[in-house]
């Protein structure tokens, strides 16, 4: 298979997947399995845990995260091969639970409006009535609100931190506006999708003063969302940490000196500030009306169905680029 370029002298090279599905085994996570159709991300988020999935790869986790993207041209077979041998063993369908999908990359990233990947994964997964959590900072997710409506149980978590136009061109480049994604999610809410806003990451002394998150809890309100979760900044690996700083040291050289302070010898911030946050943003919260929750969908567990007539599930495949 060849690697090509496009625009921006972007990378975008076919990688083949033994299996999509990823075990989540962390009992805290509210899903059991992550899909991941792509590895690095155009929207190239200074803060992103999954830099360091390009070092394990062997290659750089700096702007080769944002400028060399793999994706997985057999995502939608390889599902729909590891489902049905899941379905097969004994107890499949209870193992089959909720999946995430976008744990480590935005599934809507721009290469998505013209591969599809995501969307025919999703697919696949309406074909068993698989409940979905979405995660993503695009306005493309509204492309497959069809396919939304046939996953009972499913989700969408907006991301979305601040609405400050600076703080989002310092940190997150090449990702839609968040007047954008307020639009996402007044979309997918007036098709009745369950959808609200991962406020993630809040960043210290840049994104948590009160106002700031009001503003957001605010556009989150108009837009009817159904609940509201914040995480306050983690930079967990090194790659992360250097380059989450050297776009600090560019952006807001004043507080690099408060952020050496606290992740410097830490991934995360100070418990007594992350507990201050976590109550900042409840009171902002309850007087709004909003959940501070995502929503489980539903009291009884949704397992896996077989496609109607157990017959193969057709996928709509991309052009050819």
């Amino acid at each position: 298979m060849e690697v090509f370029a496009l625009p921006l002298q972007t990378r975008y090279e076919p990688v083949r997947a033994k299996q999509l599905l990823n075990p989540v085994k962390a009992p805290s996570m509210p899903f059991d399995w992550s899909i991941n159709p792509y590895r690095g991300c155009q929207h190239g988020c200074s803060f992103c845990y999954a830099r360091s999935t390009h070092a394990f790869l062997g290659m750089e986790a700096d702007d080769t995260f944002q400028h060399h993207i793999l994706y997985k041209d057999n995502a939608p077979e390889a599902l729909q091969a590891q489902v049905e041998r899941t379905l097969r063993a004994k107890s499949g369908r209870s193992r089959l639970g909720r999946i995430a999908i976008g744990t480590a990359t935005d599934p809507y990233q721009p290469l998505e409006g013209r591969l599809k990947l995501t969307r025919q994964c999703l697919e696949v997964l309406a074909a068993y009535r698989l409940p979905v959590s979405i995660t993503t900072r695009s306005p493309l997710i509204l492309r497959d609100i069809d396919l939304l409506r046939k996953l009972p149980g499913s989700s969408v978590n907006i991301s979305l931190n601040t609405l400050d136009k600076r703080i989002w061109r310092s940190f997150e480049p090449m990702s839609p506006a968040p007047a954008q994604r307020i639009k996402a999610l007044q979309g997918l809410r007036q098709e009745g999708i369950e959808a609200g806003i991962f406020m993630a990451p809040i960043l210290p002394f840049l994104t948590d003063q009160t106002e700031d998150m009001e503003q957001v809890v605010e556009q989150a309100a108009e837009a009817k969302a159904c609940f509201v979760m914040g995480s306050v900044l983690r930079l967990n690996t090194a790659e992360v940490k250097s380059w989450f700083f050297g776009t600090l040291r560019q952006a807001y050289p004043r507080l690099v000196g408060s952020y050496a302070d606290w992740y410097g010898h830490s991934p995360t911030a100070p418990k007594a500030y992350r507990e201050q946050i976590r109550s900042q943003l409840a009171r902002l919260l309850e007087r709004a009306g909003i959940p501070a929750y995502m929503p489980e969908g539903g009291a009884k567990p949704i397992q896996a169905e077989s496609p109607e007539d157990d017959k193969p599930v057709q996928l709509a495949f991309a052009l050819d680029l």
